[in-house]
């Protein structure tokens, strides 16, 4: 066999990694999104989660309606419904899991996130560190 037809280690490629899924939902959470998707006023294809800048803690994390999948969207389909995700938001909700919870003071998404360090008395307000990927 002769060096042309010899494979180099550069000619092949490196394997990838399988992409961590960045949110995972309960049952209640998905119940919650799946009910409101149904019942809104317009088409929807699901919920838009990110994190924005402000509050007592520093980041708060937003939640709306998302009517199309943009194309820097973090897609993520789990039991059935659609989460789409801030691309600026990634690192800091990598492993988070949403949650639902209603009592009778209020009903909200709840998010228990490995990446938040703190978070305000008032519970509006977070402490978000991102996450750490090994490479």
């Amino acid at each position: 066999m002769d060096n042309m037809t010899q494979a180099t280690p550069a000619s092949t490629p490196k394997p990838r990694r399988p992409r961590p899924q960045v949110m995972r939902l309960t049952d209640a959470a998905a119940q919650r999104i799946s009910e409101l998707t149904q019942r809104a006023d317009s088409e929807i294809v699901g919920l838009r989660v990110g994190v924005k800048n402000g509050g007592c803690a520093g980041q708060s994390y937003t939640v709306e309606y998302a009517h199309d999948v943009r194309p820097t969207d973090e897609v993520v389909e789990d039991k059935g419904v659609k989460i789409l995700v801030d691309p600026k938001a990634v690192l800091f909700l990598l492993g988070t899991e949403m949650d639902y919870k209603a009592d009778k003071m209020q009903a909200q998404f709840v998010f228990n996130n490995p990446n938040q360090v703190s978070a305000c008395g008032c519970g509006e307000s977070v402490e978000l560190r991102p996450a750490k990927i090994d490479g």
